[in-house]
């Protein structure tokens, strides 16, 4: 977990919650930019996803889904639900290589996930709390939530590939940490094959078919993602271009608009 827990302090997530108590009838949820944590405290549901897929759930659980998944939730007329419900929103240049590599739908039975349980009950607690820490309170525990819910998925053999997948894997692992240790290095496939100790074809054809993108495509991201950070923090696009390893600023600007289709500056007025 040392090498996910790196990851995950790259990561912005926040959980805000719109909705507390008893649910009668179908309330939808839209699958827009953002996530959902659902907390069952009692009664019974039955969760439909767009594929027509449903799934009842009679306990009380912790339903997750990190990312976009549009979905209803249809009430028993006898055993009304109460529910905390929360979007959740993940930033990271890793987002959407941490959402493929988990399902798009976690239910855990409190019974048998007590810890994840805990979090989430302590989180929704705080949602409510009038202190002057709650936003802060808010923050880490949906960190702490997060990193439970990736343990698990990984305890159990449930990564289904992306950057998870990679840091599972002993060589890979090494890759990705020395990426994000210092992505101002002029990383070549040729010397991250070094790191994983393999031949450059076999490392380019692992790292492409487990992570689900290129090295040097990885590596674009990352830079671009650290950039846009410190772009918000109205440092000076030169000295951005320096610290995620590129020469000039005029270099940065060209990665910006290949991939975003704006300037640097562009892209942080319209942010």
């Amino acid at each position: 977990m040392e090498n996910i827990a790196t990851i995950l302090r790259k990561i912005s997530i926040k959980a805000d919650v719109f909705f507390s108590g008893k649910l009668c009838g179908i309330q939808s949820f839209e699958g827009d930019n953002n996530g959902h944590l659902h907390l069952l405290k009692s009664g019974k549901l039955t969760l439909v996803l767009d594929n027509n897929r449903k799934i009842t759930v009679d306990k009380p659980s912790v339903i997750f889904m990190p990312g976009p998944t549009t979905h209803r939730i249809i009430s028993d007329n006898v055993d009304a639900p109460q529910l905390v419900c929360a979007n959740v929103i993940i930033e990271s240049v890793d987002k959407k290589l941490l959402l493929d590599a988990v399902p798009d739908i976690l239910v855990l039975p409190l019974s048998l996930h007590d810890d994840i349980g805990r979090t989430a009950s302590w989180l929704f607690e705080e949602a409510f709390n009038q202190s002057v820490a709650r936003l802060a309170m808010i923050d880490k525990l949906s960190e702490m939530f997060l990193l439970q819910v990736l343990r698990y998925v990984l305890d159990n053999q449930m990564v289904q590939g992306g950057v998870l997948a990679a840091l599972t894997h002993p060589q890979l692992s090494k890759v990705i940490a020395s990426i994000h240790g210092a992505p101002e290095q002029s990383w070549t496939v040729d010397s991250l094959a070094d790191v994983a100790a393999m031949s450059r074809s076999k490392f380019a054809t692992l790292f492409r078919e487990t992570v689900g993108t290129t090295p040097n495509d990885y590596i674009t991201d990352v830079r671009i993602a650290l950039a846009k950070e410190m772009l918000k923090d109205n440092v000076p696009v030169s000295i951005v271009a320096n610290k995620v390893g590129y020469e000039h600023a005029s270099a940065l600007a060209r990665i910006f608009r290949k991939r975003l289709g704006l300037s640097p500056k562009e892209w942080l007025k319209n942010a």
